[in-house]
């Protein structure tokens, strides 16, 4: 029996790992969620992907080529959505919305700065289907860090499990989505994620990750450079708080072996999240981990060693790892629909709960 209110939304995200664009369709009425569609993963090539690293940390209303980039970046979102239709048999008039992230090239919350590239408009021609975009900009102007924008769905999705529960994301930076038996919730950026190990062994190995977590299993930490790394200002503000990708610099580690240094990062991915325990509420009794890193035993080993709690991917509760990033965009999409708030105090520092999002209709009409 179909219940009234729920739509059917595809959410979009290009993250911090610059892997390339997730696609997922949920069904939700914007606070409960009642079932997964299809996902899909187009991979960006690495020309396209070295284009995209280029841009980072230039402000898109200079740039030019930010430009160039944004209009590749939206084409490319706007085939991984006619792939998911194709590929399941679905129709663009089967989907109410679509939730488009864009991608992160500059986060400077403490200077009301965060910017996402890509254009909603054009991907709403594109694809024939009403687009929301510009999640964080409400956020940020309202005094917020603009992130983490996921842990109001990690808490619909958590309604009926054992709380107090973690939830972490490790993509390129890593965030923590805390929730309290009564349903309160505590989110912020912990730290790195896979950004710098990543980047360390595109540096050392000319890979693109570290897979499998194998080169960082055949090192040794450094246990000073690890202590350098965690001598940041950043560890000892209190929540709430969000991070660049680029905010920390990896000079410690240069010098390293490959595979000292990524054994060290790695830890330093852990370590973050250590630290991170001591400023939330009341110790998680779970942690549930999703984002990348869920898929490299080196880090989930060290998350193991170092959290006094059950540390496990989210499928063990029956969430779909891969795609639950993407599906948080489709989500916050229905609630920027229904005026609902995307982000609260607790999450990422806004003055109140606030909603967000520009919607963009086919016709060039916008919301």
């Amino acid at each position: 029996m179909a219940v009234e209110g729920v739509k059917t939304a595809i959410g979009l995200m290009s993250g911090t790992s610059m892997d390339g664009v997730d696609a997922a369709v949920v069904n939700t009425d914007g606070e409960r969620v009642f079932g997964f569609g299809p996902a899909q993963t187009l991979v960006y090539d690495g020309s396209f992907r070295d284009r995209l690293r280029a841009v980072l940390g230039v402000d898109p209303e200079t740039g030019e080529e930010s430009r160039a980039v944004a209009e590749e970046l939206t084409l490319v979102h706007a085939e991984t959505v006619g792939r998911l239709l194709g590929d399941n048999d679905l129709k663009a008039d089967a989907i109410d919305v679509i939730g488009f992230h864009g991608h992160t090239v500059l986060h400077r919350p403490d200077k009301g700065v965060t910017r996402q590239i890509g254009d909603g408009a054009r991907l709403a021609r594109e694809t024939g289907i009403p687009v929301v975009s510009d999640f964080r900009a409400a956020d940020v102007a309202g005094g917020g860090q603009g992130a983490p924008l996921a842990p109001l769905y990690h808490a619909a999705l958590a309604r009926d499990l054992d709380k107090p529960l973690a939830v972490l994301n490790v993509g390129g930076v890593a965030n923590v989505t805390w929730i309290s038996p009564d349903g309160g919730i505590v989110a912020f950026d912990t730290g790195p994620g896979n950004a710098l190990i990543d980047d360390w062994v595109r540096e050392t190995e000319g890979q693109a990750m570290d897979t499998d977590g194998r080169l960082a299993h055949q090192g040794a930490v450094d246990e000073d450079a690890l202590a350098q790394l965690l001598d940041d200002p950043y560890f000892a503000r209190d929540y709430p708080k969000s991070l660049d990708r680029g905010a920390f610099d990896p000079v410690p580690v240069k010098g390293l072996s490959a595979a000292d240094g990524a054994a060290t990062l790695t830890a330093f991915t852990a370590a973050a999240v250590e630290r991170a325990v001591h400023i939330l509420p009341a110790p998680p009794d779970r942690w549930l981990v999703c984002g990348g890193g869920r898929r490299n035993p080196a880090l989930m080993a060290a998350l193991r060693g170092r959290l006094a709690a059950r540390v496990e991917p989210v499928e063990m509760a029956g969430w779909p790892g891969d795609a639950l990033e993407a599906q948080a965009f489709g989500y916050l999409a229905v609630r920027s629909l229904k005026g609902l708030p995307l982000s609260l105090p607790a999450t990422t520092g806004v003055a109140r709960p606030t909603t967000g999002g520009v919607l963009h209709q086919p016709d060039g009409a916008q919301g």
